[in-house]
């Protein structure tokens, strides 16, 4: 039998917490990065993001916990030793939101692209890690048909197949590098400052440096140095070593600078929340009632009729603009004595943005745009050429 009337707590912004957890019992909403032990002390479900600490300080009062869930890709965060220490089940939501930090990835290339006047399928690309973002990132940019290095020691230990690049090599042969790294600060492969200064001067002239994985895996002092000294290297920055305080100087340098919203599509947050609604119906032996795609009813897809003169930038632009993401991120620096909370806030109101394969493409372009679009995500089976 299913106890009811269970406490589930949820951070103030993960979505649809209420469509899918209500039949539980009482959902409570609280600020991820303030939350304190007291409020945990009737708690039987607690659901969170990167920005809470899940360790035994917080879960001291919490004596009926049952179950702990982070709707995101990330770990460190939590402390699963602990957790298991005390039979609490834990889940991520692995993959949830890889897709949408791919299209943001893409996205800010293309826009590099524009801006550089360069052609982004003559460019040679890098990318550090190959988990479930990397990994989709290198199968879309070969599926474009360009040339990929990837470093990822750890997955070339347990894969004899995996081609690995040295960081060294990928960093000072790339014209553009994406990092989406973990955060792990022990063990033969700690991503903690990875990317040092000499990683960093080693990069080639010109090139685009793009980080949406963790922020301490890039060292920041280093970083801010090399945003001074090389004019020549242009930054993508989603997250920050210190966030939500963000190097105001560093910011100023970056080509595009965003808070930690690479992975805030509408897809990959409800998603995230789903992954961790079917764990826990799991653990309690509960029926899923709820399906995935009811969840989109009030959110219709965007369409967007082609011509032979529309860009693929353009396409991109119709479903996501980053630059509108930018412009927001480097407006909220202004105010320097509250810029933390401004970079929560950002977050918190973030507006409804959709993946690309949810826009409906129709009309006529060229077989070699229709093909790149199919290689970047969208979908183009209703596509005439």
């Amino acid at each position: 039998m299913i106890k009811l009337k269970k406490v589930i707590v949820a951070d103030e912004n993960m979505p649809a917490v209420e469509t899918m957890f209500s039949s539980f019992g009482e959902v409570r909403r609280v600020a991820g990065r303030s939350l304190e032990s007291s409020q945990l002390a009737d708690a039987d479900a607690l659901l969170v993001r990167s920005i809470t600490q899940v360790n035994a300080q917080l879960l001291s009062d919490a004596k009926q916990l049952g179950f702990v869930g982070s709707a995101t890709i990330g770990m460190d965060h939590m402390d699963t030793h602990y957790l298991a220490e005390r039979s609490i089940p834990f889940s991520n939501a692995a993959g949830c939101n890889a897709d949408s930090v791919v299209d943001y990835a893409l996205a800010a290339i293309y826009e590099y692209a524009e801006m550089s006047a360069l052609d982004p399928l003559k460019l040679s690309y890098g990318v550090v890690g190959a988990g479930n973002v990397g990994s989709r990132l290198v199968n879309r940019l070969s599926a474009l048909g360009v040339n990929v290095a990837v470093s990822d020691p750890p997955r070339a230990e347990r894969d004899a197949s995996f081609v690995d690049t040295s960081l060294a090599q990928l960093m000072a042969q790339s014209d553009v590098i994406c990092c989406h790294l973990p955060l792990t600060t022990s063990g033969d492969h700690a991503t903690h400052h990875l990317i040092d200064a000499s990683l960093l001067q080693a990069l080639k002239s010109g090139a685009l440096l793009l980080n949406a994985g963790r922020g301490p895996t890039i060292d920041g002092k280093a970083l801010a140095d090399l945003a001074v000294q090389r004019s020549d290297v242009r930054l993508v920055m989603d997250v920050w070593e210190e966030e939500p305080r963000v190097d105001k100087d560093l910011a100023n340098h970056v080509l595009i600078g965003t808070p930690h919203i690479a992975g805030y599509s509408l897809e990959g947050k409800l998603r995230g929340t789903y992954m961790l609604y079917e764990r826990y119906c799991e653990i309690l032996g509960h029926d899923i009632s709820t399906s995935f795609e009811s969840l989109f009813t009030d959110y219709p897809s965007h369409k967007l009729q082609l011509t032979q003169q529309t860009t693929v930038l353009q396409v991109i632009r119709s479903v996501y603009s980053i630059q509108d993401d930018h412009d927001r991120f480097i407006n909220s620096l202004m105010p320097i004595d509250n810029q933390s909370q401004a970079f929560d806030q950002l977050r918190k109101s973030y507006p409804v943005r959709r993946e690309f394969s949810s826009l409906k493409l129709t009309g006529q372009t060229t077989e070699s745009i229709k093909s790149e679009l199919a290689a970047l995500g969208f979908k183009v089976d209703e596509v005439q050429v």
